[in-house]
């Protein structure tokens, strides 16, 4: 099936890497509808990277080569974790932007949070998807685009 096939290709990588790897593993992860591929390695500085470059680099080669093996139709949703890092990191972005989306509340303004990737900008997106009081905006170019945290006064 398809998911072994990706499995297939995150090892296939690891190993032309001379990447140490114990296990590869796959979690359907419900809240985001994206299946995680769990790599446990001893070599996990490599593979992660400065603040998760090399593993933001690592996914992007990872889902073009399995689009061209797979070749769905729509592309599955995958995600390529090291030892529990994109977990991690999430875990603390989702308390930046609870603590920061309260900070509009209180304070009833708007609150730009810091340049971050594409992807936590899209994140930070759809934490805040279903807040009435609560519009989320990217702003700025490049490596300074960042999210704004809006907070809407009641009756606008």
């Amino acid at each position: 099936m398809e998911h072994s096939k990706i499995k297939e290709v995150i090892e296939g990588l690891l190993k032309q890497m001379n990447i140490r790897f114990e296990s590869v593993e796959m979690v359907e992860v419900p809240e985001s509808k994206h299946l995680r591929f769990s790599v446990h390695s001893e070599d996990s500085a490599i593979l992660i990277g400065a603040k998760g470059e090399n593993l933001g680099a690592f996914n992007y080669v990872v889902r073009k080569i399995a689009s061209k093996h797979v070749g769905s139709e729509s592309p599955i949703k995958f995600f390529v974790d090291v030892n529990g890092y994109h977990e991690k990191n999430l875990e603390v972005l989702q308390g930046k932007v609870k603590i920061m989306c309260e900070r509009a509340r209180s304070f009833r303004v708007d609150i730009e949070m810091e340049p971050m990737s594409s992807y936590e900008r899209m994140l930070v997106h759809s934490f805040l998807d279903g807040a009435l009081d609560i519009k989320t905006e990217s702003k700025g170019e490049g490596a300074n685009r960042h999210v704004v945290i809006k907070y809407i006064h009641a009756g606008n």
